[in-house]
């Protein structure tokens, strides 16, 4: 026996599916919105980051090789076995290295320091003293490196005439000498780097406390307020509450300040006023007076640059893949 249902002729009708061509176009919207801004970062980035690691597999020792007609002589990963077993090498990338972390610690230690400062004081003190750490970040590279170069200035700049006004007698004692003029604060490597450093880390702590003050004005206040109810001081409630809070805030700081330091150039090159000083070499100057200085080896500097790139990418990838752990926790 069989049995059939009716519907009421009043019922009202289900809507119809939409086309499936309908959502298809939908679902392609965000990547088409994206197109634009892909083209421009291929065009900017990605196309002469594959230029350069074309130019690192020939052997270009001149512009006439360059620019002249193709095919270049291939050299495989010669420039790489060549740049990899080089000793000078290892000490440019040791150079590098130890400036770059000591770079990062001093910049996030003090831009933290700075950040907290900023956000205990009060709205209009907080302005004026944001706005005068702003101005160290807001000058040119070019230009804050020549003034700190001339503030180090051999006859006339500012650290020498502190120095000279010191009594004789002191400046023997403490520093061996007792007239600073003429002195090379930029010959040595140690005096140099300590140089270098502070004007890194005077130009860079700036974007660093803003984005501290940034994340502590995000927190919640109950946190903090129960904590010192409790009777956590400001050191036990930065390291129980605020860092927790921040890492992820902290971990990105840390990520742009490895890649920015580890491709200085710009002040290295002013305060040693060119590439003459290899002692005091670190990759991206190493990789600029290989490629340009005579003679030049155009793929030998290119294959420093993709080496400089590779570590910042391995830095890059381990630092996010942490702070997705982080988060996935």
């Amino acid at each position: 026996m069989t049995t059939s249902t009716r519907v009421a002729p009043d019922a009202p009708a289900r809507p119809a599916p939409p086309a499936r061509s309908f959502r298809r176009g939908a679902g392609r919207v965000p990547y088409l919105l994206l197109l634009p801004c892909l083209v421009v970062i291929a065009a900017l980035l990605l196309w002469p980051l594959g230029q350069v690691v074309v130019m690192s597999l020939y052997d270009l020792d001149s512009v006439r090789q360059v620019r002249g007609q193709r095919p270049w002589p291939f050299a495989g990963l010669a420039n790489y076995r060549e740049i990899l077993t080089d000793p000078f090498f290892h000490t440019v990338l040791r150079n590098t290295v130890l400036f770059a972390v000591a770079n990062v610690v001093l910049t996030m230690v003090l831009g933290t320091l700075v950040g907290l400062l900023l956000h205990r004081l009060g709205r209009r003190m907080a302005s004026f003293v944001g706005g005068c750490v702003l101005l160290a970040w807001a000058t040119p590279a070019l230009t804050g490196t020549i003034t700190w170069k001339w503030i180090f200035d051999d006859t006339n700049g500012l650290v020498t005439w502190l120095f000279n006004a010191l009594p004789d007698g002191l400046s023997s004692a403490l520093f061996g000498r007792s007239d600073w003029t003429g002195y090379g604060w930029f010959n040595a490597p140690l005096s140099f780097f300590s140089i270098l450093t502070l004007v890194i880390v005077w130009h860079s702590f700036p974007f660093i406390a803003v984005s501290v003050l940034a994340g502590l004005k995000s927190l919640p206040g109950e946190l903090l307020e129960a904590a010192r109810v409790d009777g956590a001081g400001p050191w036990r409630s930065f390291w129980s509450i605020t860092f927790p809070l921040l890492r992820p805030v902290f971990g990105i700081l840390v990520v742009l300040s490895t890649i920015w330091d580890f491709k200085v150039f710009t002040q290295q090159y002013v305060l040693a006023g060119g590439t003459q000083d290899r002692p005091t070499f670190m990759l991206s100057i190493y990789s600029y007076a290989t490629a340009f200085s005579p003679p030049p080896k155009y793929g030998l500097g290119a294959t420093i640059a993709v080496v400089l790139t590779a570590i910042l990418l391995i830095v890059t990838g381990v630092y996010v893949r942490s702070l997705l752990k982080q988060e996935e926790l």
